[in-house]
């Protein structure tokens, strides 16, 4: 099953006012970038920043974005996994300072990226996960996720480390995909 997932300045200074924002792509060095804990999470820039994720993922079309790949490093992310643009319902769940805390089995799953375009692998990952987050009014939960939903969110948490999907490949595979994904970014320049 294919999915597309989908500089430290204050909060404030990142937005623009904008909802639909720039989605960095490889190599831009911001991706690599470790997200920061959401300390203030009633306040208004949060807010906006959750509706430019939203606006952005659904506009890219994914499923999944992470607030890194829009250039600001905190730990939000936004994924709707069961959304289709065809018919237009919209399922969007708000991830605030996530952390996976059990992983258990192994899913194989062909994954893509809006900060990759264009490329997709094979992926291994855990096919359960238990996760604990915030809600947009601060409220901590903790619930299990299975399947394409717990795929997603991993790959998603991940670029609030600093990782994308292409470094789970092989070693040989990873490198030759990088080395071209550079060539190219320099083309296009």
């Amino acid at each position: 099953m294919r999915f597309a997932v989908l500089h430290s300045l204050t909060l404030g200074a990142m937005l623009r006012g904008m909802s639909v924002r720039e989605i960095l792509t490889y190599p831009d060095p911001a991706l690599r970038e470790i997200a920061r804990p959401v300390d203030d999470v009633n306040s208004e820039a949060l807010k906006q920043l959750v509706q430019d994720l939203a606006d952005s993922m659904y506009d890219a079309p994914g499923v999944g974005l992470a607030a890194t790949q829009i250039g600001v490093p905190l730990r939000v992310a936004v994924t709707d996994t069961r959304w289709r643009e065809e018919d237009g319902e919209r399922d969007l769940k708000v991830w605030i300072n996530p952390e996976i805390i059990r992983r258990a089995g192994e899913a194989i799953y062909e994954e893509g990226c809006l900060s990759v375009p264009g490329i997709y692998y094979d992926i291994k990952r855990a096919a359960e996960i238990t996760l604990r987050w915030q809600d947009m009014e601060g409220n901590h939960h903790s619930a299990d996720f299975e399947g394409f939903q717990a795929v997603a969110l991993q790959h998603e948490f991940d670029h609030l480390d600093g990782k994308l999907f292409i470094d789970l490949l092989p070693p040989i595979k990873q490198k030759l995909l990088k080395k071209r994904l550079h060539k190219q970014k320099k083309m296009q320049e």
